[in-house]
């Protein structure tokens, strides 16, 4: 059911944009498809350090230890040096291994592929509901993995939503998650965030935008902005 709230003008401009997005970069997810503990841990270690280095700690960790009951069984000041590489590690190894034990609890062992049955509302919530585990990590998870419809909101997709005028400058991260799963078209969600990151990298940059060089550029409520 759409949302009231939401103008019809915004959601068809949602839709050209999902369409322009499409005919340009394709309509492809992501082609990572990792199991979902891989891919929620690798996110816990991708915060505030660079995809070099989350590759790189995740790597390390792949190779020292052959489970994730190993993980979660390993000395914490191990695992931190293990991921040393991505930065601030030893919070990330307190928080993987908490999140960790924390799905054991709950689940009888380390495994998430009860998430793939769940309503995604549910899913959502069950993943939100672990300790550290926001709407982007979640988000990562479901579509990543399970290839749910879901729309992680990172940094380039805030940036560009928020220029193009597709929700305002005033809306954090946490309710943009909200708001575009209800703005876009769902056809258009599994292939968004792969499509505005692109466009955010290397278009819509965060400095030095190459707008003269946008073909979203008749959309864009930033480069009105500026005539």
């Amino acid at each position: 059911m759409s949302d009231p709230e939401i103008p019809l003008k915004i959601r068809l401009k949602a839709k050209k944009v999902c369409d322009i997005l499409i005919r340009y970069y394709g309509k492809a997810v992501s082609s990572r498809k990792l199991p979902p503990l891989d891919e929620l841990v690798m996110t816990i270690l991708s915060q505030h350090t660079s995809d070099v280095n989350m590759f790189r700690s995740f790597g390390f960790l792949k190779e020292r230890y052959l489970t994730w009951e190993e993980v979660l069984e390993a000395p914490q000041d191990e695992l931190a040096l293990v991921i040393k590489s991505s930065g601030m590690y030893n919070l990330k190894a307190k928080r993987i291994q908490a999140t960790l034990r924390e799905i054991h609890t709950r689940v009888g062992k380390l495994d998430l592929t009860l998430l793939e049955t769940m309503e995604l509302d549910e899913a959502k919530k069950w993943l939100t509901s672990l300790h550290g585990v926001g709407p982007k990590t979640a988000a990562i998870v479901l579509l990543f993995s399970f290839e749910r419809p879901v729309l992680p909101v990172d940094t380039h997709v805030w940036r560009v939503t928020k220029r193009l005028g597709l929700i305002e400058q005033r809306v954090s991260r946490e309710k943009a998650h909200v708001l575009l799963e209800q703005i876009m078209p769902s056809s258009c969600i599994p292939s968004l965030n792969k499509n505005l990151v692109r466009h955010g990298r290397e278009v819509c940059r965060a400095q030095n935008p190459k707008c003269d060089d946008c073909f979203l550029s008749h959309l864009c409520q930033y480069y009105s902005s500026l005539k």
